[in-house]
């Protein structure tokens, strides 16, 4: 078994990963001290988000597998499967998770849960169709790694107060109707508008992360970065013959699905969830060369986000 302080280590994208956080932080903190000074009460809007922020944590899994029309299945319903994670658990020393199958034609595959004991991974039936077992396997080793990473509740805490700041946007008027006095809802929401703007694009920023990641993750798993860019591929390339109801119908679960299941090129890639495929491709490719010059044991530190990026 790979010791677990080298599962998915990569210091320079964990820091970029915290100094994202960082930046999420401080933009937060001046949407609270707007809120503070607007005299609408912080109180109210701390409460509505954290409402918000826990049925988010608590109740996602479940609104993820119902929008996928997926099922949890046992050992005798999907033995091959349950094999296969287990045997990955074992490599990745991490529980093994709840499994899920959809059953839609679009090739993709989730992971889910605010914890690693809460945790569900689901695959497509339309992915299992696709890919050959050891494919199955890479994609299987990416979902969880963001288990690993516990990458569901990092996001979750990240959007908290962006929540916030598009509840004001959408009801400040409202939330500043019976204080007639205060003159400060109409820049609070002018505030509140430049903070969901910035941490929409930091919150993307940081998604991208963690598929960089995920996918360093698998590699280390499995020991074979190649099977995960074969699968990366394939699923890409079955996209176009996939029916256009059944990408719509999935779409929402973008964000969390290993590839996006309507891939959309944004100016520069600045809002996109997921990195661009073939920096991704090309990140596994050097960590295939690097797997296969050394033993695992004897692999060097990772060399951080840039490396993982470089051209």
């Amino acid at each position: 078994m790979r010791s677990p302080s080298t599962f998915g280590r990569d210091t320079g994208l964990q820091v970029r990963m915290i100094l994202t956080l960082f930046l999420l932080g401080a933009v937060y903190v001046v949407l609270m001290g707007a809120v503070a000074a607007s005299g609408i009460g912080i109180g109210a809007a701390v409460a509505i988000a954290g409402g918000l922020f826990f049925v988010q944590l608590f109740a996602s899994d479940k609104l993820a597998l119902r929008a996928m029309h997926a099922r949890v299945v046992s050992p005798q319903e999907a033995p091959q499967l349950h094999a296969m994670i287990e045997r990955l658990c074992v490599q990745a020393d991490v529980p093994k998770p709840r499994i899920a199958i959809a059953q839609t034609s679009v090739p993709n595959a989730f992971a889910i849960g605010r914890s690693r004991r809460s945790a569900t991974v689901c695959a497509t039936t339309g992915i299992m169709e696709l890919l050959e077992p050891h494919e199955l396997e890479g994609v299987m080793a990416h979902e969880l790694a963001h288990v690993q990473h516990r990458d569901v509740m990092i996001m979750t805490v990240a959007s908290f107060f962006a929540s916030i700041a598009a509840f004001i946007l959408q009801w400040g008027f409202l939330l500043g109707g019976n204080n007639r006095e205060s003159p400060g809802i109409l820049p609070l929401i002018a505030v509140s508008f430049a903070v969901y703007a910035l941490s929409f694009f930091l919150m993307q920023l940081l998604s991208r992360y963690r598929e960089f990641a995920a996918d360093r993750g698998a590699a280390i798993i499995t020991g074979r970065p190649s099977a995960l860019a074969s699968a990366l591929m394939k699923i890409s390339g079955s996209m176009s013959r996939v029916p256009q109801r059944d990408l719509r119908a999935a779409s929402e679960m973008n964000a969390f699905f290993i590839l996006p299941a309507s891939p959309r090129r944004s100016i520069g890639g600045l809002f996109a969830t997921h990195p661009p495929l073939e920096k991704r491709i090309a990140a596994l490719a050097r960590l295939e060369s690097q797997l296969q010059s050394r033993p695992p044991s004897d692999l060097p530190p990772a060399r951080g986000y840039r490396e993982l990026t470089r051209p």
